[in-house]
């Protein structure tokens, strides 16, 4: 037994090798000249990753050879995981009241809260690598059910780790909504948030958003510290497709600032959105039954309609017309620059200036309309911090998530149907792996609707 357990290990460490040695060189080295000049503008905040991932894997490879998981019953198992839970959220309420009481008066003697946090802290983490390794066995345990096992092993496994997640720069051209840089920073005040923003947008004459992370799939995946659960279980789901698309041409293709397709990078979140869901449903169906109705409802649409005078707020709804709004605007701007490339730029110069005017016009126009949307959903109780071209190119990206965020980009819709027409995950994930543009996504999607009947 323990030869066996040790010939898993090396299995998964030669996996984690080989993922991490593909990623490190997209999450490390400059590639373009863009690129090159945002990152010297934060290089102070820019985050580590061989050094997290150098620690993350050496306590995956000590747990997986002394973890006390292998001794628990599968009762004992999710008992243990949801005691930790619990025991996160009375950390973070701790840290929360410590938080509320400074800020009314710093003068406050907080010692006995401290303690109580630094005591807390300690025992989560003696404890969080038990819990990560009963998750990635429960999740693993029901991907191999549906049938994606390997003579009864995972590949790729399923490894995550528990930890502070980084921000990640986005960057957009003004003229068009594209994720043309992007960049891991270490995390970061708002205050810090809003001054990079600024400083880029400034130095560049670009579009930039500084998002959260909820996971990032380096190897072992980075998974954000939380007290839910259910989003704890779809994360791993979530990120664990991103791993298993590294071996396959969709997975190739992610990386944009490496050659890579953005078509590509959609589908690849819009599947792991929706196996994440799918995979989180089962697995708490299995262990922990008392999360599935609770799941289940949270998976109703992000915002569900409320009246506003005489009509109704649908968050989705007023997503997507924003977003095909914002593309049509956008479209426009397309065909000038397309008219100007074809134009001489010394015989047309007046034509071509005239259409350079033009299309700044309308990036004002559309940054404009953004705004004034952002204003309307706040206004609405939907706080959204930016709504830019950096938005939509991030978010827009995962159009199995947020209602209304691909505007008219059919990717979402056709993801879906395949899912529908597939008899299983495994084939559903096969068909979807090779796929990486849009075009043979909706061919493949009209292919299986002709089979269907």
């Amino acid at each position: 037994m323990k030869t066996w357990r040790r010939v898993k290990f090396s299995l998964k460490l030669i996996v984690g090798v080989l993922v991490f040695s593909f990623l490190i060189q997209r999450s490390t080295y400059p590639t373009h000249l863009n690129w090159n000049a945002v990152a010297v503008l934060v290089a102070e905040h820019k985050f580590d990753y061989v050094t997290w991932t150098v620690s993350a894997l050496f306590h995956k490879a000590t747990h997986s050879l002394f973890g006390q998981h292998h001794y628990m019953t599968e009762a004992e198992r999710s008992d243990f995981v949801r005691e930790y839970m619990r025991d996160v959220a009375r950390a973070r309420a701790i840290e929360a009241e410590i938080d509320t009481l400074y800020r009314r008066d710093p003068s406050t003697d907080l010692s006995h809260l401290q303690r109580q946090r630094d005591a807390l802290r300690g025992d989560l983490s003696r404890r969080q690598s038990t819990a990560e390794a009963i998750i990635e066995s429960q999740v693993s345990a029901v991907l191999v059910d549906a049938g994606f096992g390997v003579l009864g092993q995972l590949l790729p496994p399923v490894s995550m780790r528990f930890t502070r997640m980084p921000n990640l720069l986005v960057v957009s051209p003004r003229d068009s909504i594209q994720r043309s840089v992007e960049l891991a920073l270490d995390p970061l005040s708002l205050p810090e948030r809003v001054a990079i923003e600024q400083r880029v947008e400034t130095a560049r004459d670009v579009s930039v958003m500084i998002v959260p992370l909820g996971g990032m799939a380096i190897f072992p995946a980075m998974i954000q510290e939380s007290d839910n659960l259910a989003w704890v279980v779809e994360t791993f789901a979530h990120e664990w497709v991103h791993h298993y698309f590294f071996f396959f041409p969709l997975g190739w293709n992610y990386f944009i600032d490496i050659g890579g397709s953005p078509e590509a990078l959609i589908i690849n979140e819009t599947v792991a959105d929706m196996v994440g869901r799918e995979v989180a449903e089962m697995v708490l169906a299995r262990y922990y039954p008392e999360l599935v109705e609770g799941y289940r409802e949270s998976l109703a649409p992000i915002s569900p309609p409320a009246e506003i005078g005489e009509r109704t707020f649908d968050f989705g709804a007023e997503m997507g017309e924003t977003r095909i709004n914002v593309d049509h605007i956008m479209g426009r701007i397309a065909r000038l620059h397309a008219m100007n490339d074809a134009l001489h730029p010394i015989d047309d110069a007046a034509i071509i200036a005239k259409n350079q005017a033009d299309i700044d016009a309308l990036v004002e126009k559309a940054e404009r309309y953004m705004e004034h949307r952002r204003r309307f959903f706040v206004s609405n109780g939907l706080y959204i911090r930016r709504l830019n071209q950096a938005y939509f190119a991030f978010y827009g990206g995962y159009q199995g998530g947020i209602a209304g965020i691909g505007g008219e980009d059919p990717i979402g819709p056709a993801v879906g149907d395949i899912r529908a027409a597939s008899d299983s995950l495994p084939q559903f994930m096969a068909t979807i792996r090779t796929i990486t543009s849009r075009a043979a996504l909706l061919a493949e999607r009209e292919n299986l609707l002709a089979a269907g009947g």
